[in-house]
């Protein structure tokens, strides 16, 4: 028999025209209800007003007045834990920081219900859990692609899945990864000068600002989207070169979509070495060092190295650095052996 609890939400002065809003705003933080968890209530009649059940998110609110949401106790997660081996770069009692390697599924999906970082930390966490949206897993804030390594962060509790997400929507999150690209992009290129999206800052930093969503033919991809789509921020700086024909960037992520970086670096020319997917045949010339390291790199050549947020219950600004994987270091080296 499942358990549930009643939040009671006060309306306060000068409220949203909506109830959905109002509701956002007014419930108490200590409730840890989310903007999309009370849509999901509001819609399945779990938002009452004098006993009567209120399911339109539209419905016009008055300051002062009182709404229950009652909400079922978080169930017990369906994925099965794993004793996997993880590198636990940072745990406290909020969050945990996982160095993940290439070829892990950050989460079960069809083709992948296990082997994935959450069923590791299930069997890791030993059922002390965040229950944010209805079930006791790891609150997964972001992801990382399967053959992309490095940082990550996950909540364990409620308050700290609620505080993360906030600065993920804010995009306050420092994620900086290491990319080894085909060809060298710089602000000389007359191709990239006028190409819709793209600006250059300080440092030779291409800014690659788009619209991304799913590929209209192929709905595993991402393309970009002259309409429709989610707005998608990337900075791109070149550290170093490898003749004309590859570099290695450093790519600031402003915004978090589905394979931004892979999709913007080939949108404007310079696919990311191994990237089947986005980089299509593309080759290293044969007579450049390091053509056979890159053309037989099995992986797209990206480490998610850098990850900085503020603690989202200590206030303190927490900032850690990953390592190249084996990999991308050995790639790396022959590139560099000229």
């Amino acid at each position: 028999m499942s358990m549930s609890r009643i939040v009671p939400v006060t309306i306060g002065a000068n409220p949203p025209p909506r109830l959905d809003k109002a509701l956002a705003r007014d419930v108490p933080e200590e409730a840890h209800l989310s903007r999309s968890r009370i849509a999901k209530l509001l819609a399945g009649g779990a938002v009452t007003r004098s006993g009567v059940a209120i399911s339109d998110p539209k419905a016009k609110v008055a300051e002062g007045e009182v709404f229950e949401i009652t909400v079922e106790e978080a169930s017990e997660s369906d994925i099965l834990p794993e004793p996997l081996p993880l590198s636990i770069v940072h745990e406290d009692d909020d969050l945990i920081v996982v160095d993940k390697p290439v070829g892990m599924v950050v989460h079960p999906a069809p083709g992948s219900p296990s082997g994935t970082l959450v069923n590791g930390l299930l069997h890791h966490f030993g059922g002390k859990l965040s229950g944010v949206g209805g079930a006791k897993r790891p609150g997964i804030v972001h992801r990382i692609d399967k053959d992309t390594s490095g940082l990550l962060v996950v909540a364990k509790s409620d308050a700290a899945h609620h505080g993360l997400a906030d600065q993920f929507a804010a995009h306050s999150v420092e994620r900086s990864y290491l990319a080894l690209c085909h060809g060298v992009p710089h602000r000389g290129d007359p191709r990239l000068k006028g190409l819709r999206g793209v600006s250059f800052e300080a440092g030779d930093t291409v800014k690659i600002t788009t619209h991304l969503g799913r590929h209209k033919t192929d709905r595993q991809k991402q393309a970009v989207m002259r309409e429709g789509g989610r707005h998608a921020v990337t900075r791109a700086r070149v550290l170093e070169t490898f003749g004309d024909h590859a570099a290695l960037v450093c790519c600031n992520l402003e915004t978090g979509r589905t394979h931004q970086i892979r999709v913007h670096m080939a949108y404007i020319g310079h696919a990311l070495i191994g990237d089947q997917t986005y980089g299509g045949r593309r080759r290293l010339w044969s007579g450049a060092a390091g053509a056979e390291a890159g053309n037989s790199f099995a992986r797209q050549a990206l480490h998610a190295a850098t990850l900085g947020f503020e603690h989202p219950v200590s206030g303190a600004q927490m900032r850690f650095d990953s390592a190249l994987p084996d990999d991308f270091a050995q790639l790396l080296a022959a590139l560099q052996d000229m």
